[in-house]
């Protein structure tokens, strides 16, 4: 009678290289990396049309098909110095440190490219009429975002002491794409607050985010920030074009900003901005050349 090799069952388990971890998660790993350089190129390249391919293909990839977005759990994570094992969620880290580093390079980056239901909102606001938009008073804008730190902290301190992490489901509303939960009270309130979001622009976003205001937070340190000229102390166009409410005056809101780059167009604008203008009639007046450098 022939012994099996390993009687006893002491035979090691073969172990993993990163050719099979690789090879298990490889088409995720292209297809996530191939998006966030969608978003970046249609970040740098600060195009209306590429802008807007990157949030339909944020909806589609990010929220439908993938439903995989950062939520205030993975900020949980941090709380509890617990994250998820390297080798099985290379995504989930690509996708964390791509978060992380624009955020620090350039601030809210993921909130106005990669994030899908911000994408979702701002497509709504696109194609919806402007007729039904309502303009949230200055003042009350400046004080309303203040509530998603407020809510921010709130859940974090509910969390520290319960642990409980399904509390993002009451205060995020991101898990609509999985469509996973099936409570008429939870669907109720999304089903609101999209209705408030035709009238009101990326209501969520702007106002009651967690994971944004954390961002927010993160936001303060960017490296690389709009760049605004010497006459935006006095120029309000591009106050007037943002829709986030993160100028005010010659300030950009660094918690608030989004890089939506919507000012970033107007003050590159030869035809839109005073700025050149001014720089044009010194110009003429002295035959000198016109400085392209903008003044932080």
């Amino acid at each position: 009678m022939i012994q099996p090799d390993d009687p006893w069952g002491f035979e090691e388990e073969p172990v993993e290289t990163w050719s099979d971890l690789l090879a298990a998660q490889g088409l995720d790993l292209t297809l996530l990396a191939a998006f966030l350089l969608l978003a970046y190129v249609s970040f740098h390249r600060k195009s209306v049309r590429l802008k807007y391919v990157t949030l339909a293909v944020s909806v589609a990839y990010m929220g439908f098909w993938k439903s995989n977005l950062l939520s205030i759990t993975d900020v949980f994570r941090i709380v509890d110095w617990s994250f998820p094992p390297f080798n099985h969620n290379l995504a989930w880290y690509l996708f964390a440190g791509f978060t992380v580093v624009s955020t620090v390079l350039w601030g809210r980056f993921y909130c106005g490219r990669v994030c899908a239901y911000g994408a979702f909102t701002q497509l709504m606001d696109a194609t919806l009429p402007t007729g039904w938009r309502v303009d949230v008073p200055k003042a009350l804008e400046a004080r309303a975002g203040w509530i998603k730190f407020g809510i921010l902290a709130a859940v974090l301190a509910y969390y520290a002491v319960t642990h409980n992490t399904m509390v993002y489901r009451y205060v995020e509303p991101f898990w609509m794409f999985g469509r996973s939960e099936t409570s008429v009270l939870l669907w109720t309130g999304i089903g609101l607050l999209l209705v408030a979001t035709v009238f009101v622009r990326n209501l969520y976003c702007r106002f009651l985010c967690p994971l944004g205001a954390t961002l927010g937070v993160i936001s303060l340190a960017t490296v690389f920030r709009i760049k605004r000229w010497g006459e935006c102390s006095t120029c309000r166009i591009c106050e007037k074009t943002c829709e986030w409410g993160a100028i005010k005056g010659p300030r950009i809101i660094q918690t608030e900003c989004v890089r939506c780059d919507d000012c970033e167009r107007v003050y590159a604008d030869t035809a839109k901005c005073p700025h050149w203008r001014i720089l044009d009639y010194k110009a003429r007046k002295s035959g000198g050349p016109i400085p392209l450098t903008p003044v932080s």
